[in-house]
This record gives structure tokens, C-alpha cells and sequence, in this order.
């Protein structure tokens, strides 16, 4: 416990015997409860798990081999079962490129009210992304810029799994809906802003050795695109609904619209036309549209983060 709030680790682990030990056994001694998925794993991390050292209280589940993000949801879960009162989950991958001492630094924003959610920024570190392969660093770039529009909000590194998360948070969440693969992150990112809860990132280190990534290219990034399309539409229809309305979001989805509008001929409005006359191209008019869009979609994640913070003063 600190500060009055119970400590809980959720780590996710498949093929992990080489380092899952070390990891259980860095927790800081402020950790009460750490919960050990195996996902599927097809060597020593449960055994290795098991016979660790914790300094804390362990569990250790099976994860089915369905995902990193199923594995992380079963340890959120876990951890409502757990605690009755205030807390917060963090997460660890099992593969050791998470520093244990960066833990306390994910707390503080939610201690002091400034956070419902702390993502991990490797940018902000000093050392910023030490051994990230280059094609990974492009990658964590492209993922942010999509994840940004998507979110409403400037997320820098959107891939890091490394986050500390209030239980008002989870008590609140649709768990009937998730993401089961490695775009989980961005998943959250994306509906943690729909529901207004307030989002801050803090610098963590990034810890790279010779491992390489079980990720596949091609089928992350159009698995994952398509999910924050999806998402994105999701969240800002969602705020069409009465209690959600606000002159900001009225004006973001009309932008938006003015945007599809102007790659439709068929439906585009008269001031579309006109430019069109004076030989402003579609896509222009129709990028311009779009970012306006943004803007207002911004603006409208602010006021309602700003809503539901004074609904939960009162």
C-alpha cells in the first residue's frame, strides 16, 4: 500500500522463463498483489513464476493463449475480486524491458488527482527509445498520429504497455467489449477518452535486448487501423446521445462530415462547389475539413473530461 491506495501489478507472460522471476521478484515493496498471466506458454514461465521470491502477494492464472489483452483484462479483473477498497493496476509485461523503479512515477498523477490513467512514455526518458529497433520507432511514430485522431487527444508513444490505472476506472469498464491482440493499448487509449476519463503520460525506460517481436507487420497494422477507425466513429456517435452533447461536438461531426462530403460530389454543399470552381482540389477541401474536425473533436474530449470530473466532485 501507498498513500492509502492498494498496489496491484497485473503481468501478462507467454514464453517468458527467462526473465518472469526477475520481474516478480524487482516489484517494489509497495506492490500488495501481483497477478501472473500465462498466456499459453509453451515453456518454464508458470513453473519459473511459481518458485519465485515475491516480496508481495502472488496469483498466478491461465491465460488460454487468447492475447496480451485478454490476459491483461483477467488481471484487471482479478484485481477487482481482490480489493474492496481504492487501488491501482499496473502493468508489466513479464519480458523484463520495464523498469520497476519507473512504478512510483506512474502513481504520482493519480495520487494527486491529476489522472485516472498513466501511460509510460519511452520519448521522455533521457534516454528516450535506447535500442528500439529503427523500424519499431517509425512504427510507435506512425501508431501515434492514427491513435491521436482516433483518441481525441496528442498520445506521443501509444505502444507502450507500461500504465498505471485507477479502480474508478475499472469499475466503470465495458469489459463485455475489448481487445484481445497487441493493439490493446491503443483499444483503451481510445475509450478512456469516450467515457472523459482524464489521461497523462510519464517518462519510463526502455529496456531492449536481442529479443525479437512476435508481432506481424502487415496483419498489426490492418488489424489494428481498422480497429481505431472503428473506435473512432464509435466514440464520437456515442456523444450524440443527449447527456453527452455539447456545441463542440455538433461542430466536429459537421466538419466531418463536410469532409466525406467533399469526395462526394453527388452530396457536396455550396460552398464546396464553389471552391471547386476556383480550382481548390477535392482532397484539399476535404483535408481541410478534416482537421478542422479534429480540432473540435479535441476541444469536445476536454469539455468532457472537464463534465465528468465535476460530476464525480459533486
Amino acid at each position: 500500500m501507498l498513500q492509502g491506495w492498494h498496489i496491484g501489478v497485473v503481468i501478462p507472460a507467454r514464453n517468458e522463463e527467462e526473465h518472469i522471476a526477475e520481474v516478480i521478484e524487482s516489484l517494489p515493496p509497495f506492490v500488495d498483489v501481483a497477478v501472473v498471466i500465462d498466456d499459453g506458454s509453451e515453456d518454464r514461465t508458470a513453473e519459473n513464476a511459481t518458485s519465485a521470491n515475491p516480496r508481495c502477494e502472488l496469483t498466478l492464472l491461465e491465460g488460454g493463449g487468447k492475447g496480451v489483452g485478454s490476459a491483461i483484462d483477467m488481471g484487471h479483473q482479478h484485481l477487482l475480486k481482490t480489493f474492496k477498497s481504492k487501488f491501482i493496476s499496473v502493468v508489466m509485461a513479464g519480458d523484463g524491458q520495464m523498469n520497476p523503479d519507473d512504478v512510483e512515477g506512474l502513481l504520482q498523477p493519480i495520487f494527486n488527482n491529476q489522472a485516472d490513467h498513466v501511460k509510460g512514455n519511452r520519448l521522455q526518458h533521457e534516454h528516450g527509445f535506447n535500442n528500439m529497433p529503427r523500424y519499431r520507432q517509425m512504427a510507435s511514430k506512425l501508431l501515434s498520429f492514427f491513435t491521436t485522431l482516433a483518441a481525441g487527444q496528442p498520445v506521443t508513444d501509444p505502444q507502450c504497455g507500461f500504465t498505471a490505472t485507477s479502480s474508478e476506472v475499472l469499475r466503470n469498464w465495458d469489459w463485455h467489449r475489448s481487445w484481445n491482440g497487441y493493439g490493446y493499448p491503443n483499444y483503451w487509449l481510445v475509450n478512456l477518452a469516450k467515457q472523459g476519463f482524464r489521461i497523462v503520460e510519464r517518462p519510463v525506460e526502455s529496456i531492449y535486448r536481442s529479443e525479437r517481436s512476435g508481432i506481424k507487420p502487415v496483419r498489426f497494422f490492418t488489424s489494428v487501423g481498422l480497429m481505431l477507425a472503428v473506435e473512432h466513429h464509435r466514440r464520437n456517435l456515442s456523444w450524440l446521445m443527449p447527456k453527452h452533447l455539447t456545441p463542440h461536438t455538433l461542430f466536429a461531426l459537421l466538419a466531418y462530415f463536410l469532409g466525406w462530403s467533399a469526395l462526394l460530389p453527388i452530396v457536396s454543399n455550396d460552398l464546396e462547389r464553389e471552391l471547386f470552381s476556383r480550382g481548390v482540389p477535392a482532397i484539399v477541401v476535404c483535408l481541410f475539413f478534416w482537421f478542422m474536425a479534429h480540432l473540435f473533436d479535441r476541444a469536445a474530449v476536454r469539455v468532457h473530461k472537464e463534465l465528468r470530473l465535476n460530476a464525480t466532485a459533486r
